[in-house]
């Protein structure tokens, strides 16, 4: 399922791997909107293009952390 905002503080989780990541910054360029990433417990950043299709909001290779949570 995919998320339909990208919001700061955010945990997405990369695909295929173990490792999570914070949204710290999202920001916007002409047409195009980009989220700063942070993987938790680390030092790398990532710059991802946001993808969008209709109203919902898509990291490609990350799925948010909250939409694979079960109750």
């Amino acid at each position: 399922m995919a998320s339909q905002k990208i919001l700061l503080g955010q945990v997405w989780k990369k695909d295929g791997t173990d490792e999570t990541y914070l949204i710290t910054k999202i920001y916007s360029e002409v047409f195009t909107t980009y989220a700063v990433l942070l993987k938790i417990g680390g030092e790398e950043r990532l710059r991802i293009k946001v993808q969008k299709s209709g109203d919902t909001r898509l990291l490609p290779g990350f799925t948010n952390t909250q939409d694979t949570q079960t109750i």
